[in-house]
């Protein structure tokens, strides 16, 4: 078993807090990914996790072990980076051999786990290369594979794939997820793309100033956002946000439609809804199309809502140009409310 329990953590540099008393538990097995923007304290969580930093405060715990106070080499773990830490002067097989000599493991089980690793990544034709002679690709497999082949209760990955380029990241990401599941070991993955964090991870937690704000399933995550945050940073566009009005016990004026809405005793709120969860209709908001932008399968058009920019995802067959009046209504159930001072939804 290697569930990680991450217990009241936090961590200051100075006077700054780059973790504000987190708490995480990740099932074994399981994938999660902690997705954020940049300084969000994503990297620095996986960081303490490793031991490559010591938390200033709380435990982490992994297989039902406080960790905490251990060495990285104590604590069954291993790490993928950004950078692809592939030594130039040894063979792909040496590479992927180096931390199992390390143990001093017998050449026999060293060379088993190698082509074994090796398979599962399909680089057992690549053994007798230099690193010199790969692509970033191939160097980037061969560091999942040497991370692999030490059977770690856990791995670690730091931004793996974002050297890559976006064709070689797409088939990257596809083989690493079989590859994981194949392998059955619980992986925490940090990352700032979204695409990535939706389409690898079993859990996702997204990460801002330091705290998690919502740990969920990508599709709770993508359709309940927990915040206002999580709405706006995950989803490409994002979703839109309009302020609305008290028009009755349960009833909200936005932008001139009245909808049903939460029982809160606050007189304005605020209105959310995806682009692609809009539609052209009849009674709905009426707006004049700024910018339009065709993207095969859809159509993407901008417009302004009450001096708020609203976005909107029409089939591709729908004929808009820019300056068109339309009157574009929101799906019923997939309205989301958020509370303006708490930013949590309601």
């Amino acid at each position: 078993m290697a569930e990680i329990s991450i217990r009241k953590v936090a961590k200051h540099f100075g006077n700054f807090t780059a973790l504000h008393s987190v708490d995480l538990t990740i099932a074994d097995q399981e994938f999660l990914v902690l997705l954020g923007a940049s300084g969000c304290g994503k990297t620095t969580l996986l960081r303490i996790v490793a031991g490559l930093e010591t938390p200033s405060q709380g435990e982490v715990w992994i297989g039902g072990r406080r960790v905490d106070h251990l060495p990285p080499r104590d604590r069954g773990i291993a790490m993928v980076f950004q950078n692809y830490a592939v030594f130039p002067h040894l063979t792909v097989y040496e590479n992927i051999a180096f931390g199992l000599r390390m143990k001093k493991l017998p050449q026999d089980e060293v060379d088993r786990r190698v082509r074994r690793t090796a398979e599962l990544i399909h680089i057992e034709q690549l053994l007798k290369r230099y690193s010199g002679q790969l692509s970033g690709g191939q160097r980037q497999r061969v560091a999942v594979a040497r991370a692999l082949a030490m059977q770690p209760d856990v791995i670690l990955m730091d931004e793996p794939l974002s050297n890559l380029d976006a064709l070689l990241r797409l088939e990257m990401r596809a083989e690493l997820k079989g590859v994981l599941a194949a392998s059955k070991t619980t992986t925490v993955y940090v990352t700032h793309d979204q695409v990535e964090a939706m389409s690898l991870a079993d859990r996702i937690a997204v990460m801002h100033q330091g705290r998690i704000v919502q740990a969920a399933s990508p599709v709770e995550v993508y359709r309940n956002p927990a915040a206002r945050f999580v709405g706006s940073f995950i989803g490409n566009p994002p979703m839109n946000f309009i302020p609305a009005k008290k028009a009755g016990d349960g009833r909200w004026s936005v932008a001139g439609m009245t909808l049903d809405g939460p029982r809160a005793s606050r007189s304005e709120i605020e209105f959310a809804i995806r682009p692609e969860d809009v539609e052209v209709a009849p009674d709905g908001v009426p707006i004049t199309v700024r910018v339009v932008e065709p993207l095969g399968a859809h159509t993407l058009i901008t417009s302004d809502v009450e001096g708020h920019l609203f976005r909107a995802v029409l089939d591709s067959t729908t004929t808009v140009r820019t300056g068109d009046r339309l009157t574009l209504a929101p799906k019923p159930d997939r309205i989301r409310w958020f509370d303006p001072d708490t930013t949590a939804a309601l």
